[in-house]
């Protein structure tokens, strides 16, 4: 029985440390009802064919103020504007998402809601070195979108992950050194298709992936996600898409250690 117990245990405490980024796929897994429309896979950006067009020019000038171009944050920057930044929530907040807005709308405000409110998280916690420090960061229910409350992980997992766009793990922000960056301006349905393919090309040409014709090694996104990566193709493939340095078909992947050292500009 106590062979069991600790086989048991160690089970758990595996599945725990693999689940860590986010609790990986098992966060709040419920849209709330709230609409998840799939992107077509020849996302074009456009403001035209929505019932409403956000405004999102707030959260744009927060982010080009105090967000530099490699993506690090001035949180404490951010604290000195927490007035404009609980008024762009508050403005999230009294929005309610229907069917009748468009794809590229819905993903512009979801990615923008769970950046906004992930930057309001550090700020209700700060000084913290790490958003894993910080209890129920992606399972509490804290985000308010009209009369519906739901998590961050609710958000990512329920909502942003169901829209068929693999491109919004290369959007959205954990606040962590590892983490794709923070960009310094707000998404919108108007420019979307080429924010998500900058970010893309960005992530996977940058420093967070050691890519080679035979031995890359990529970051742990790739194997946390790798269901979302692989709608057409292998996890390989997908990357080829937007690397300058093209993986040899056939080749296994190694993944690098997830620094999640919070994001602050220094």
């Amino acid at each position: 029985m106590k062979k069991f117990i600790l086989s048991f245990s160690i089970l758990i405490s595996g599945a725990c440390m693999f689940a860590s980024c986010n609790l990986i796929s098992s966060a709040g897994l419920s849209s709330k009802g709230l609409p998840t429309s799939e992107a077509p896979e020849d996302l074009t950006s456009t403001t035209a064919n929505s019932a409403v067009n956000v405004d999102h020019s707030t959260w744009d000038a927060l982010l080009k103020k105090h967000v530099s171009a490699n993506g690090m944050v001035d949180y404490k920057g951010f604290q000195k504007d927490r007035a404009k930044l609980d008024e762009y929530l508050k403005m999230l907040s009294s929005m309610e998402p229907s069917n009748d807005w468009s794809v590229q709308e819905q993903l512009a405000y979801y990615i923008n809601l769970y950046n906004a409110h992930t930057v309001d998280l550090i700020l209700r916690n700060y000084p913290v070195k790490s958003i894993k420090d910080i209890d129920g960061a992606w399972t509490d229910g804290f985000v308010k979108i009209g009369k519906t409350t739901i998590s961050l992980g609710g958000i990512e997992n329920s909502i942003l992950r169901k829209m068929n766009e693999p491109r919004i793990h290369f959007a959205i922000n954990c606040a962590s050194i590892s983490c794709p960056k923070l960009l310094n301006e707000a998404y919108t349905a108007g420019k979307i298709n080429e924010q998500l393919d900058k970010v893309t090309k960005e992530f996977i040409n940058s420093d967070k992936n050691e890519i080679s014709k035979t031995s890359p090694k990529v970051s742990s996104i790739f194997d946390w996600y790798k269901k979302d990566f692989q709608q057409n193709g292998t996890v390989v493939d997908y990357i080829n898409k937007y690397s300058t340095t093209k993986i040899n078909s056939g080749v296994t992947l190694s993944y690098k250690d997830y620094d999640w050292n919070l994001n602050e500009a220094k």
